[in-house]
């Protein structure tokens, strides 16, 4: 019989959907953060670090300010969202 790690009354974390956000220091202030599997990607978004789509089923990254109320939402390529300081939106090198 498997064994069970879990104290007893800690809840289970939800294994499927995003993760919870994070939050980060960015350079307007703080910013949350969540990662997009692709088996929850279901609609085609346009990343502004580099201003191609992201197709549904792409995992990515979801960043919105904190004190906003989330629609200041971006989706990005996780790539683009790692590269965002080393080079201007749109621009590919």
């Amino acid at each position: 019989m498997p064994r069970k790690n879990r104290r007893q009354g800690e809840t289970r974390r939800p294994t499927s959907g995003a993760q919870d956000p994070s939050l980060i220091d960015g350079p307007n202030g703080p910013v949350r953060v969540r990662r997009i599997p692709g088996a929850n990607a279901e609609k085609a978004y346009r990343c502004p670090g580099c201003d191609l789509e992201i197709a549904p089923g792409t995992p990515h990254v979801v960043a919105w300010a904190d004190d906003g109320d989330g629609d200041d939402r971006r989706h990005w390529h996780t790539g683009c969202w790692q590269a965002r300081d080393r080079r201007r939106p749109g621009q590919w090198r």
